[in-house]
């Protein structure tokens, strides 16, 4: 075992010592990254909107003709929210459906009838009427803006909480001094209720307070959080190509050969090898998005998961980089192969287009890309998800290493090496 950890550490010294590699591994993602986020605003600085998501197209389907729903509809179509929300007013439900089936808004929010009686009337009454929830119908399409929306939703409904338990409190202690009849207590808890939960004004749905007491713009999601890791997961595909080109290049050398000659076996130069093109990899990866916590603020969660993540996708891409090389004639061919592998997958796994819907074909065939998953597992992470959010990217990623080393194993025994 150790001669197999010798060789993957020679292999992951001699690639972090090449310029021309460390350029395309960790330079050429990074300046990506930077450009990237000019485009989309996220460094622009002048307009306060640090996430650079701008004009979501929402539908808003009203079934209720209550307070809470007017209050709902108003924040969506708030001065405060005109740049970032493009609200669609309808009545029909099935239209805004199919509008979202059709990935033309982020989503609907639906609104239904008797919402607002069945959330204010209890809260006076004391009676046991079960309010009617609001439904999300959102685009997977669009998990970023959908996530705003819902985070503002989210906010709303918490207000009203806040409103309806305070109407309760204040009704039962108006009662209680006296100041208050029994039987206004409905009227008034319902007033109440609704000052307190359906004031606009009163209800910041889209900021959150500093350590130091002041107000700030909330980012539900960072277009960043997005952009470099889809720029690391790209050139993770070009470093686990350059791994397995290299492999072929010490067989045509000899170098292998001459390895041979010490007391190291075929099997621990192969395993070495793999898991030097595996280590670079981690290191890589690792670099990057560390690089991004530091320099773009973003915020990751716990290391851990963020590292047991970066595991896993250097397990399916490393996986793809060693089949190349087991199925190519010659370096050239395999690095050849690898660019062309790097930009499909770019392509196929939203590196590129950043979560844009694909016709349903080519979303099936994403999902034998490292990039779709890993994408999936950081922006889960970014949006505060924990472990159990990524296991089910973690798990397809293992899998995906795991059938695909073992199928380069053989193919590299079929040609003499990792024999004896």
């Amino acid at each position: 075992m150790m001669k197999v950890l010798h060789i993957a550490w020679k292999d992951l010294i001699v690639t972090f010592r090449d310029r021309a590699a460390l350029i395309l591994m960790l330079a050429a993602p990074f300046v990506l990254t930077l450009g990237m986020g000019f485009i989309t605003g996220r460094f622009s600085g002048g307009s306060g909107d640090i996430s650079g998501v701008r004009d979501i197209p929402v539908i808003l389907v009203n079934l209720d003709d209550g307070e809470l729903s007017e209050a709902l509809v108003s924040i969506f179509t708030s001065e405060e929210l005109r740049d970032l929300l493009e609200p669609t007013l309808t009545a029909d439900l099935a239209s805004a459906r199919q509008q979202i089936d059709d990935d033309q808004a982020a989503a609907a929010v639906i609104i239904p009838a008797g919402f607002s009686a069945g959330v204010l009337q209890p809260a006076a009454g004391g009676g046991s009427s079960q309010a009617a929830s609001i439904e999300l119908y959102i685009s997977p399409a669009r998990p970023t803006t959908a996530a705003i929306i819902r985070s503002i939703v989210e906010g709303f409904l918490s207000q009203v909480e806040t409103g309806r338990i305070g109407g309760e409190v204040a009704v039962s202690q108006l009662i209680a001094s006296g100041r208050l009849a029994p039987e206004e207590a409905m009227s008034a808890g319902i007033e109440i209720g609704s000052r307190l939960g359906s004031d606009p004004a009163a209800t910041a749905l889209i900021t959150v307070r500093s350590l130091s007491g002041q107000a700030e713009e909330q980012a539900p999601f960072d277009p960043l959080a997005y952009l470099a890791p889809g720029m690391a997961l790209l050139f993770l595909m070009y470093t686990v190509s350059l791994g397995g080109s290299s492999l072929l290049a010490e067989q045509r050398e000899g170098t292998l050969q001459r390895m041979r000659t010490t007391p190291t076996s075929s099997s621990q130069v192969l395993g070495g090898k793999l898991f030097g093109v595996y280590l670079t990899g981690v290191a890589q990866l690792v670099i990057l998005i560390s690089a991004s916590a530091l320099l773009f603020r973003i915020d990751w969660g716990r290391p851990l998961d963020v590292f047991l993540l970066v595991l896993a996708v250097v397990a399916g891409a490393a996986g793809w980089g060693t089949l190349l090389a087991a199925i190519s004639k010659t370096p050239t061919q395999a690095s050849s192969m690898g660019m062309a592998l790097m930009l499909a997958f770019g392509i196929l796994g939203g590196s590129f287009f950043g979560g844009a819907q694909l016709p349903l074909p080519m979303e099936i065939l994403s999902k034998i890309t490292p990039n779709a998953w890993g994408l999936a597992g950081f922006s889960a992470l970014a949006l505060g998800g924990t472990l159990g959010d990524i296991l089910p990217s973690i798990g397809p990623l293992l899998v995906m290493g795991a059938i695909l080393f073992a199928i380069a194993v053989v193919l590299f025994r079929r040609r003499g090496l990792g024999r004896g």
